[in-house]
């Protein structure tokens, strides 16, 4: 969601901030600006376009010492007042997350005598840290001071125009992480904001707070303990965030997934066998204890875990469920200390799963197992067991690469459940291995659909709603479909089990309801077929996604793409590759912003 980038550093730091932001866009934002300590003073400059507007608007400016923002609306509406940083007296200050107790703030401020100009919570921290001010002249101590009073989610930035050369930050319940390096030091909400600048990383824990300046840093915890956190030299590279050749990241991205899918195997591809220790040096304990699973998680991640459910239960026979972790913490439910919590979450910051973790840990379930693509991240250092998704950065808001690497990483735990549960012959365990292996070269194979996915796209270009059919372990398939059709074309879409039509979306299908259906050649192929001639039957008009031996035939209400392979139980994520591109090529000839499609942010860390 929203993007911080700070520096303080013995040159101009406006361009790294810039840069910075630049590279924070895909998290999705309506506002930017940027904050600097000029000649004794706060210049400040705001925008409600994009970051090349407030890039054109700086022009000229100069500091050493500064923060910026990426803004995604929460309290009050895009606008330049509302936009970030925010001042009060000689301070000025940017937030990620959401003050919960800012009306209460806010009335207490204006009692103080402070005058309110935006309609933002974060405003209210600027007020409160110019108030500690008054009292503690150290701006380090006074964000302390200020940071104690403050309810929610929060990664802040703040500098004051009286002590240039500084900047303080601090962090509880959002990300935020530094940048060190002989040049200055640096803060921002992202790694890839500062892979310009140095790949040598510290990720701050919740309740710390930290100061900058170009020569320093100072990190300590809200309640003045001074702590020392590790530096880390991050794995990834300025190139894999630049976009290359391709038209927009979502492309990049799926045309991506061999090599991600690739990397993320690479642990299992090399052995004969598949063992616990993949997921943690206690994994072998703890999972020989386990005897159901929980599945946490939200939007794209949500739907690898309904997948997994199918794979769990036919291969391992292990109960499994999967709640949207927005609503599990909010419905009392019976806690079982034997359950394995899984909790998947590309950022690993995702603050609805992350809190959903910590319930299910909360109620005495202390089995918690990690699938994310960012190894340094809340949810994987909050879990005993952990599997990092080697997808690489993900920068489109519609989710790709990192959906099939999680079903990747879910159909490893089915195989080591199955093992553990002495439910996997080595016969069987050789085969799903080699299909592992094989998934690259598969999923190569299908990218080669994209021209006709192309010419099919042209006539979805005057649609306004669209059906998408699976059934069995492809249903959750055809829900991602229709998710990624809406989030980035704005074609209203759901997705249904097949069998379900006649119970009420049936009604629906008429010639102007494009019908979308995953027909893989399984056990339940003949039911689909049914299906799908009641579709005929009330004039829709059908687009099959089927395997190569699939007895479907083209006609002129269906029209029919076949895939190289049949792939059996990883069937799912061959099955997803063209319905990405679909609903990416159906954007495109709408004219949408692929990456950045409105109203939504890429890591979505605010409840």
């Amino acid at each position: 969601m929203c993007g911080i980038v700070a520096a303080a550093a013995g040159n101009n730091i406006v361009p790294v901030l810039i840069e910075g932001l630049k590279k924070l866009e895909y998290r999705g934002y309506d506002s930017a600006g940027l904050a600097v300590i000029g000649a004794g003073a706060i210049e400040r400059v705001r925008s409600t376009g994009r970051v090349a507007e407030l890039e054109a608007a700086a022009t000229g400016t100069r500091a050493v010492t500064g923060i910026a923002h990426t803004r995604w609306a929460t309290h009050g509406v895009p606008c330049e007042k509302n936009a970030h940083p925010h001042v009060s007296g000689t301070i000025a200050v940017v937030h990620n997350g959401i003050i919960e107790n800012y009306e209460t703030l806010r009335r207490e401020l204006t009692a103080q005598g402070y005058e309110f100009t935006s309609d933002t919570d974060t405003e209210s921290i600027a007020h409160l840290i110019q108030a500690s001010l008054q009292g503690e002249p150290d701006l380090f101590k006074a964000v302390q001071i200020a940071c104690r009073r403050l309810v929610g989610a929060f990664a802040i930035a703040v500098i004051d125009q009286n002590q240039p050369g500084k900047v303080v930050v601090a962090r509880e319940g959002s990300p935020l992480l530094l940048g060190v390096s002989e040049a200055g030091n640096y803060a921002a909400s992202d790694a890839s904001a500062l892979l310009q600048v140095t790949r040598n990383m510290v990720y701050l824990e919740n309740g710390d707070i930290a100061e900058l300046t170009a020569h320093s840093v100072k990190i300590a915890r809200l309640d003045g303990t001074p702590v020392e956190r590790p530096v880390h030299v991050s794995q990834l590279s300025a190139a894999a965030v630049e976009l290359g050749n391709y038209q927009h990241y979502m492309q990049k991205e799926i045309f991506e997934q061999p090599e991600a899918l690739a990397n993320t195997l690479e642990i299992v591809g090399g052995s004969k066998s598949i063992q616990p220790g993949i997921f943690g040096a206690a994994a072998a304990d703890l999972l020989a204890d386990v005897d159901s699973i929980l599945i946490l998680a939200c939007g794209t991640s949500s739907h690898s875990g309904y997948t997994a459910r199918y794979w769990l239960e036919a291969i391992a026979g292990v109960p499994c469920n999967v709640e949207i972790a927005s609503e599990y913490r909010y419905r009392t439910s019976v806690p079982n200390p034997r359950q394995l919590i899984v909790a998947i979450s590309q950022s690993g910051e995702t603050a609805d799963t992350l809190a959903a973790l910590r319930h299910a840990k909360a109620l005495g379930q202390p089995k918690t197992l990690a699938i994310c693509n960012v190894p340094e991240s809340a949810i994987v250092r909050e879990c005993s067991l952990r599997f990092i998704t080697r997808a690489g950065p993900e920068i489109g808001v519609a989710s790709t690469k990192a959906f099939t690497t999680q079903l990747a990483a879910l159909f490893v735990l089915t195989l080591v459940m199955a093992k553990v549960k002495g439910r996997l012959s080595a016969e069987q365990e050789a085969t799903y291995i080699d299909q592992l292996r094989h998934l690259p070269v598969a999923i190569n194979k299908v990218l080669q659909l994209e021209p006709a996915i192309k010419s099919w796209a042209k006539r979805f270009a005057d649609k306004h709603h669209a059906l998408f059919l699976g059934r069995g372990r492809h249903y959750p398939i055809a829900l991602e479909g229709a998710l990624k059709l809406k989030e980035i074309s704005y074609i209203h879409a759901e997705a249904y089990p097949a069998g379900e039509l006649k119970h009420g979306p049936l009604a629906l299908v008429d010639a102007n309801m494009p019908v979308i259906s995953v027909a893989p050649n399984d056990q339940l192929l003949d039911k689909l077929k049914s299906n799908l001639r009641e579709v005929q039957a009330r004039g829709g008009e059908l687009y099959v996604f089927a395997d190569a031996d699939s007895e479907i035939r083209e006609a002129e209400d269906i029209h029919l793409l076949r895939l190289p392979e049949h792939y059996g139980e990883l069937s799912p994520i061959l099955h997803v590759i063209p319905l990405q591109l679909l609903s990416y090529h159906v954007a495109l000839v709408k004219g949408t912003d692929v990456d950045k499609p409105r109203n939504l942010a890429k890591s979505v860390t605010v409840e």
